[in-house]
């Protein structure tokens, strides 16, 4: 089994402001609930834990509940990084850290609660290497030469940048590796120490997996990276669409090809519901935070389905800060279908789209018949 430990106790000091930066709203969401969500997505995650100090456990809390996270146990993080992530461990193997004991994993991924774009293919690779080898970790190129001074102030000497690698998240352990490593380590190391891959190497004579990164494992530090952050979380929800149509057999295959046409170019999520039922999935899908919808439905209660959806968008937790885009498509497939008719319920989906736009929900209407 594998689980995740992330921790998120950090004070934020060189992202400036009162607000933690793991708790500052990206998107009207707060960071933190991004990478809970990245690692929540990976269904062989058995547990996710969250290291947070005392002051912000019930905000954590509060977050797992709105945003309807699953799997996830919150644990009061030490005064260091190092003493965070082992608070963490220890639900996995001590009864003081947690109203129950854990399941022990085979494998354990610590990760930052400030990385938010990490993908499963990444996890993947590091947790099988870290199976392997007993430990694993991403790194990514160095991006500017690294050098020491002297005690003068002047320059000592430089590193070879071809040779060095600037160590990333995720890394994976051997669970009883890591554990044990952090059960040897000195005070010092715990309270100055950074990188869990060298007490895997100094403590337990484990020498890491290094896997390649890719580009988008960068940590949140500074506010800017806030602002990169949020066209980055823009950009991936222009690219992502649900199809949604009913389960009659004629809609659900015209919902079918669409998504079949579209998957070449965007992110397509395809379902047959029946929108009056408050479907679950459907559900997941808006608190996902998707922006934007394409729903077929029949002639005959297109306004009605279009309406339920628009209530469902309106009541769930999804913050509008981005437009909403919602297509509806309206299928006439009867034989005495009249264009005149046609327009006219057109006509009420203008209407009816004036009054969502000031919501920020933008509704187009399309119309199509056939013989």
């Amino acid at each position: 089994s594998v689980s995740a430990v992330l921790p998120a106790g950090g004070s934020g000091e060189r992202l400036g402001g009162a607000t933690p930066k793991q708790f500052c709203a990206v998107q009207g969401r707060p960071l933190v609930s991004y990478a809970v969500r990245a690692m929540e997505r990976i269904s062989w995650i058995s547990d996710i834990i969250v290291v947070v100090s005392p002051e912000n456990i019930e905000t954590m809390k509060t977050i797992i509940e709105k945003y309807g996270h699953k799997r996830v146990t919150v644990v009061e993080g030490g005064i260091t990084r190092h003493r965070s992530i082992f608070n963490g461990l220890k639900v996995f193997a001590e009864n003081e850290f947690s109203s129950h004991l854990l399941q022990k994993p085979e494998v354990v991924i610590i990760h930052d609660a400030v990385r938010p774009f990490v993908e499963e293919d990444i996890v993947s690779k590091v947790v099988m290497a870290a199976k392997e080898h007993g430990a694993a970790g991403a790194i990514r190129p160095l991006v500017s030469t690294v050098i020491a001074s002297a005690a003068d102030g002047c320059l000592d000497h430089s590193l070879e940048r071809a040779r060095y690698r600037a160590s990333e998240m995720p890394q994976a352990f051997l669970f009883d590796i890591i554990y044990e490593a952090y059960q040897q380590c000195t005070d010092y190391d715990l309270d100055y120490g950074t990188e869990c891959l060298h007490l895997a190497l100094k403590y337990c004579k484990t020498n890491a997996k290094l896997v390649e990164g890719t580009a988008d494992l960068w940590k949140v530090t500074y506010k800017r990276d806030l602002y990169a952050a949020e066209s980055i979380i823009k950009d991936n929800l222009s690219q992502q669409v649900c199809v949604i149509t009913s389960v009659k057999e004629t809609l659900a295959q015209v919902g079918f090809l669409l998504s079949e046409s579209l998957k070449s170019q965007i992110k397509v999520e395809a379902i047959s519901i029946s929108l009056s039922k408050n479907d679950s999935h459907l559900q997941n899908i808006i608190s996902e935070q998707c922006y934007n919808f394409v729903c077929v439905t029949d002639k005959r209660c297109a306004i009605q389905e279009t309406q339920e959806l628009v209530d469902m968008l309106e009541k769930s937790n999804i913050p509008l800060l981005h437009p909403v885009v919602l297509i509806s498509v309206h299928l006439d497939i009867s034989e005495n279908n009249s264009f005149s008719i046609g327009m006219e319920d057109l006509t009420t989906i203008k209407k009816f789209a004036r009054e969502t736009k000031k919501k920020n929900i933008l509704v187009y209407g399309l119309l199509i018949q056939y013989k």
